[in-house]
């Protein structure tokens, strides 16, 4: 198995693109979202032709210990005795995110499936049915993980490579297969809980109406005080927990991608299941970067042993990049001193990331740091 990493920030990549075309490779590329239709896209799908590339936008860049913004990085990879295939769904509106879950986990279903990347749009998907509806058909040993494109704290355009294009309203899937694939995952997030558990009473999917009785957008904005104001970006700092009573040890987060100031309610990249309990989160830094350590180190347990040259995707939400600043490297420095020898990390600033909890079935979280890894025993 080989693995290289390259970037583009000017007009070339910073090395020439390795020879290794093949229907074994994968070429993995994350971007900001200005360079939708980039040529040098493009000159990715000349050089490999029989290759499988795959990407989406991000909201930074991540590569070794760094991110950057304004950039593309790519990830290729060929592996000697694991089969790869791809698969693409469309999502016109969130209602249709299950479905799209399903088409892709029957299209790519099959005898030796050990894994599926998920990426997806940002901002008109739902990531609680999208990985819903692919655990309802891919077998319960398949590791699942991934994450949602990213815009910046924007939010306004998020799209995914289907078949050399950039598009938005698209989920793409990469499947691999075979006994010699070794797939760790890891994800840990780090924030502190505050203030009161309160009960979800009125919500549809992934709209928040009513905690408590009251109107959702306006308790969150009294914990926001002058920061109400930059919402939805604002609410990247704030996320929430969100279990299903007061006995379960399960909490996944979820942090806002746009709020109704009319119907007083906040929309989320997954779902805040009516019933459900919610609580505010805030940062704690050093618990945020540790927690990158954790993710990192937890992908050896759930991999096995791997050959040398694995690679390590990292994908983090943008609410850690807003509230880390200038300390945001830490985290990756933290992830990669964890990684097991001969890892090397790439992976961008999400909307959303795709892991199980800890094991079993994937779930979407929010806020955390998730490290999917890739190699061969």
């Amino acid at each position: 198995m080989r693995v290289e990493l390259v970037s583009h920030r000017g007009g070339a990549w910073s090395g020439p693109l390795p020879a290794v075309d093949s229907r074994q490779t994968l070429v993995v590329v994350f971007g900001s979202a200005d360079r939708v239709g980039d040529p040098a896209i493009a000159e990715l799908h000349r050089a490999y032709p029989q290759s499988h590339v795959v990407g989406c936008s991000s909201a930074g860049e991540i590569i070794g210990t760094k991110v950057i913004d304004g950039s593309l990085v790519a990830g290729i990879v060929r592996f000697d005795d694991t089969q790869v295939a791809t698969s693409y769904a469309s999502v016109a509106e969130a209602k249709e995110s299950y479905a799209a879950g399903q088409t892709l986990g029957r299209a790519l279903a099959g005898p030796g499936l050990r894994g599926l990347l998920l990426l997806s749009d940002g901002l008109h998907v739902n990531g609680s049915e999208l990985v819903r509806g692919v655990s309802s058909v891919v077998a319960n040993d398949v590791v699942v993980t991934g994450g949602l494109a990213g815009d910046g704290s924007r939010f306004e355009r998020t799209w995914v490579l289907h078949e050399g294009v950039a598009r938005d309203h698209v989920v793409s899937a990469v499947a691999f297969y075979g006994d010699r694939v070794a797939i760790g995952f890891g994800s840990k997030g780090g924030w502190d809980k505050f203030g009161p558990e309160r009960k979800v009473t009125r919500s549809d999917g992934n709209v928040l109406y009513e905690l408590d009785g009251e109107p959702a957008l306006q308790l969150y904005k009294m914990y926001l005080g002058d920061r109400a104001s930059e919402l939805p970006a604002s609410g990247l700092l704030f996320p929430l927990a969100v279990r299903a009573s007061a006995t379960d040890d399960k909490s996944l987060v979820r942090t806002i991608l746009a709020v109704d100031e009319a119907r007083q309610s906040m929309t989320f990249a997954g779902d805040i299941p009516q019933g459900h309990l919610a609580q505010l989160m805030r940062a704690n830094f050093d618990r945020l970067v540790g927690a990158a350590g954790d993710a990192a180190a937890m992908t050896a347990q759930t991999a096995a042993a791997t050959t040398p040259n694995t690679l390590a995707i990292a994908i983090s939400c943008v609410g850690r990049r807003l509230v880390l600043g200038e300390r945001t490297e830490e985290e990756l420095e933290t992830a990669v001193e964890a990684l097991p020898p001969g890892t090397v990390q790439l992976g961008f600033y999400s909307y959303g990331e795709i892991s199980p909890w800890a094991s079993g079935s994937c779930d979407l979280h929010n806020q955390t740091m998730t490290i999917t890894t890739l190699g061969e025993r």
